[in-house]
């Protein structure tokens, strides 16, 4: 006997918001994961600014089922479009950033 699958209801709350990321830091304590999301701006090469705007907590649960999904999509998506390149960048002192 097969049992019957969840149903899984989607809503979204009303301060629900969407917004671009281009930098996520990391923070791990023995009992969550903390990211932190921004964006990075350039204008000199000597100077990169953070800007960010949102903090999201993970159990270590969630966060390997998160890391599990990322990987599965980005397989799909080089799959389709191809490997996606990371580009080094330098720090201040020549070595590279990856």
């Amino acid at each position: 006997m097969n049992p019957q699958p969840t149903k899984v209801n989607l809503s979204q709350t009303t301060d629900y918001r969407e917004s671009y990321a281009n930098s996520v830091q990391v923070r791990v304590n023995l009992w969550d994961f903390f990211l932190m999301f921004g964006t990075i701006q350039q204008s000199v090469p000597e100077e990169v600014n953070i800007t960010n705007f949102q903090g999201i907590y993970l159990s270590p649960q969630q966060a390997k089922a998160l890391a599990n999904l990322l990987q599965q999509n980005l397989q799909q998506y080089e799959a389709a479009f191809g490997t996606i390149q990371l580009e080094p960048q330098k720090t201040g002192a020549g070595s590279p950033i990856h």
